[in-house]
């Protein structure tokens, strides 16, 4: 590497991270936020086995699971105006990124869920808690604990698919990265700045998710 190179570097630096910071993380966060949350309701209606909800979520998951997710942000944010309904770049990433990641998250809190014994649910009814109480007290923090790990990495996984939503102009690293790229002609090195930018931010959830298991380990 010559000097130029570690010159561009050390320039571009600041002008990718911030947007990594400040539009990258939010929407990971954010994003993965919501699918939780999908995620578990898809898991509990399909744990509850009530056939035509328990369709409904099958038919949900098989969908996103079978479509690319750059896909899925074309028909959203390229596809929808065409029936009436506009969204803004950031907002479309965040639907797109929930309800895929919801999908996937939801098989790994389900899988979780089936993994508590039959018998915690049996015993919880024979001290007078209702379903739901049984549900909410007792099988899904086993179950969330559980999944835990698997949660970690997906969300490790979708810092990195945030780099899609460059493809929707939504400012991130990578279209950043972009943008500096056709000023300077310089693709080679920009492009491995901006990974091991990606990378370290998995490294610290990394971390991160090593600290917690530990927690949990040592406090179970």
């Amino acid at each position: 590497m010559n000097g130029e190179w570690w010159s561009l570097m050390a320039d571009s630096f600041g002008k990718i991270l911030i947007p990594g910071l400040t539009m990258t993380i939010p929407l990971t966060a954010i994003s993965f936020s919501l699918a939780l949350v999908i995620a578990v309701v898809v898991a509990l209606v399909q744990f509850a086995n009530v056939r035509v909800l328990k369709q409904a979520a099958r038919f949900y998951v098989w969908v996103v699971r079978g479509t690319p997710l750059l896909v899925q942000l074309f028909v959203v944010f390229y596809g929808l105006p065409n029936v009436g309904i506009l969204l803004d770049p950031f907002p479309a990433a965040v639907l797109v990124f929930s309800l895929n990641e919801g999908a996937y998250c939801s098989e790994t809190i389900r899988a979780a869920l089936e993994s508590v014994p039959a018998g915690q649910m049996e015993a919880g009814q024979c001290v007078g808690m209702s379903y739901l109480q049984v549900i909410r007290r007792i099988v899904l923090p086993q179950a969330l604990r559980t999944a835990f790990p698997p949660l970690s990495n997906s969300l490790i996984a979708m810092i990195k698919d945030t780099s899609l939503a460059a493809n929707i102009t939504v400012t991130e690293m990578f279209m950043v990265t972009q943008r500096i790229v056709a000023r300077t002609y310089e693709p080679l090195i920009l492009y491995i700045e901006v990974g091991l930018i990606y990378l370290l931010f998995c490294t610290v959830l990394t971390k991160v998710q090593s600290a917690v298991e530990k927690r949990m380990r040592t406090y179970g």
